[in-house]
């Protein structure tokens, strides 16, 4: 790992950069606007906090991904959380109650923790949690969903509450969505779009890159697309293959070098957007920013993880404090060891390193099943 590098400094810089092009992106919706105002003031103030527990020793990481169910309507071809059995259609057993996520929510709150990103399976099953994060105005809370709940309850409700803005899935053009998300998602989606925007509502996109679509959904006809639909953030992340049949689906170092370069143009060309690539380039953010460093994932059975593509833990925040959880022995260990600088082929350095993270968790028999 490059000691040089400050992983405080690179993801408050990337907080306050984000919350930038929010404010330019919105400056002709008074009531966005000023949503947006009140949230940069509490950003900085976030980020003066974490920078105060930095210079007493302790890190905090100014982003969560909290996965609120493991319930999903859909079968998306290739979807990692299924394929690791964290997804199913059964109704979903022991998953961490609307009050324990309240109270989630009001631990990061006061450790400063500026964004949590709410995901599943399909989070939209999950009102409660939903309604508990917009009575947190001071934590954006983006909503990685595949859009098929949207209804006038939700739309009314994101209207009320502008700290919530939904993130819908789509991976480029209908035939290549509804191949992989099933039949009619696609319409479904830019009829979700069309609503958002005639009511002046900020929305983003999320989309799986692949070596299959890495060119379209960088391109100027669907970014443009997007732009037209009033979308103002897109989201690439990288497809994490979870079977090796689909390995060859995972982008290597020519598709990231590709998408990386086009992100710069996009973000010249639509200053009204803001694009966000994940993991992105590693190597010039000194590797993963996992496990702490940046952010880590709690699933819905509230144990704490390096991340989604990494579902191994050691903590369960019904037993800790979320401040606890973040300091876990595994997430030390992966950070101390330099296990998140290493060099890898793409897509997630800690899902290439499954076993290598599993024996590491078993011989420091941190596995809160362990525990007597």
């Amino acid at each position: 790992m490059d000691k040089e590098f400050d992983i405080q400094e690179y993801m408050t810089r990337g907080v306050e950069r984000i919350v930038a092009d929010a404010m330019r992106a919105t400056l002709k919706n008074p009531r966005e606007s000023a949503y947006m105002l009140r949230f940069a003031a509490a950003s900085k103030a976030a980020s003066k906090k974490r920078a105060a527990m930095e210079k007493k020793g302790e890190h905090i990481p100014p982003f969560l991904i909290a996965s609120i169910t493991s319930s999903c309507n859909l079968h998306c071809a290739g979807c990692y959380s299924r394929c690791n059995h964290a997804t199913t259609d059964e109704a979903p057993v022991a998953q961490l109650s609307d009050a324990e996520w309240s109270r989630i929510f009001d631990e990061a709150n006061d450790l400063g923790v500026s964004f949590i990103l709410l995901a599943g399976g399909e989070p939209l099953l999950r009102r409660g949690v939903i309604d508990a994060a917009g009575e947190r105005p001071d934590i954006l809370f983006p909503v990685f969903t595949n859009g098929t709940f949207m209804g006038d309850k939700y739309f009314e409700l994101f209207d009320s509450c502008r700290n919530i803005v939904p993130i819908m899935s789509i991976e480029g053009s209908k035939d290549i969505t509804d191949q992989r998300r099933g039949e009619g998602v696609y319409d479904k989606l830019i009829s979700n779009m069309d609503e958002l925007n005639k009511r002046g509502l900020i929305f983003g996109a999320s989309v799986t890159v692949t070596t299959d679509n890495f060119r379209q959904v960088s391109s100027e006809e669907f970014i443009g697309m997007l732009s037209e639909k009033g979308c103002k953030a897109v989201v690439f992340v990288e497809f994490v293959p979870v079977t090796d049949e689909s390995s060859e689906l995972a982008p290597g170092d020519e598709e990231r070098e590709y998408l990386r370069t086009e992100i710069e143009r996009l973000r010249t060309e639509h200053p009204e957007m803001v694009f966000v690539s994940f993991p992105g380039d590693e190597k010039s953010s000194g590797g993963c920013i996992a496990a702490g460093r940046g952010f880590f994932h709690i699933n819905s059975h509230g144990e704490a993880e390096p991340c989604p593509f990494s579902p191994y833990s050691d903590t369960n925040v019904r037993d800790v404090s979320l401040r606890e959880a973040m300091n876990s022995k595994l997430f030390r260990y992966l950070i101390d060891e330099e296990l998140l600088s290493d060099d890898h082929k793409g897509g997630c350095v800690l899902f290439e390193k499954r076993e290598q993270v599993m024996e590491i968790k078993e011989r420091l028999e941190v596995s809160y099943e362990y525990r007597a």
